[in-house]
């Protein structure tokens, strides 16, 4: 049978003779389906089609897995090593041999997760190469798995799930959105691993939290508290998003900017003036 990926969003769906009708996750009022219509790839047409991945160290103990040309929704992958073995972080939707050598030669995976259902990439296909490493899903989002496995164990709450690296469900983009708290990132600063539960600006200096990024749905006030909540307890000096870096003084930038957020939700804000 076939592993079929949607081309949309990059998630795995169940081996099958024939692709499924529709992608759940591309149906859904967060996401879309492209005006050319649902579309499939697999593994073996993307690495004919030239698609390759490139591991690169971002900093010491952590690595970023990217696909060229951009896959999907194009999330990088990041590789956390610990002492007690290493979390691959929003695993991309493809995976070839060099992807393989590089992350076994750092000391492969004990733990495969994401922060929420749109970056859940090649899940099981990674953890299945590399000896049925757990993939962790947010009990909460237990409906948007595309391609059940044994694999997959469901968490939910806050969970230690390797030495230094704690879970912690914020909710907000979908009801299990996570972040993974690294205690020794940032040179034992801390740093946020956020993928979109909390969203770096363009302008790098700011963050944004959204039910649907690409369909301009807000969140309410009560969901951006929790997730400020939520997070609050965790030291981070640095924050890795989904495709972008806030180096220093993340923490602030978090508080800020999402009261921020609050204020215009609040429409506590002060008419713009006339031109």
């Amino acid at each position: 049978m076939t592993i079929w990926s949607c081309a949309t969003c990059g998630v795995e769906h169940p081996d099958t003779e024939l692709p499924p009708a529709v992608c759940a996750i591309c149906t859904d009022e967060r996401q879309y389906v492209p005006a050319t219509g649902q579309q499939w790839v697999t593994q073996a047409g993307l690495a004919g089609d030239g698609y390759r991945t490139r591991v690169e160290e971002i900093e010491p103990d952590l690595y970023a897995i990217s696909v060229e040309p951009e896959l999907a929704i194009g999330q990088r992958g990041l590789l956390v090593r610990t002492p007690g073995g290493n979390l691959l972080w929003e695993p991309p939707g493809f995976l070839d041999g060099h992807a393989i050598d590089a992350v076994r030669d750092l000391g492969g995976l004990a733990t495969v997760s994401a922060s929420h259902p749109h970056l859940t990439g090649a899940s099981i296909q990674w953890s299945h190469v590399f000896g049925g490493a757990p993939v962790l899903v947010a009990s909460a989002d237990r409906l948007w798995i595309c391609r059940s496995d044994p694999v997959i164990e469901l968490w939910s709450g806050v969970r230690q799930v390797l030495p230094g690296l704690t879970f912690i469900q914020c909710g907000g983009h979908f009801a299990g959105s996570a972040v993974a708290h690294w205690a020794l990132g940032a040179t034992e600063r801390g740093a946020l691993l956020t993928g979109d539960t909390i969203a770096i600006g363009a302008d790098r200096a700011s963050v944004n939290v959204m039910r649907s990024y690409v369909n301009n749905i807000p969140l309410p006030e009560r969901a951006v508290r929790r997730i400020l909540t939520a997070i609050e307890p965790y030291p981070y000096d640095r924050l890795y998003g989904a495709f972008q870096t806030l180096d220093a003084g993340s923490r602030q930038v978090v508080i800020s900017t999402l009261e921020r957020y609050i204020t215009w939700l609040r429409g506590e804000v002060p008419d713009e003036p006339d031109h």
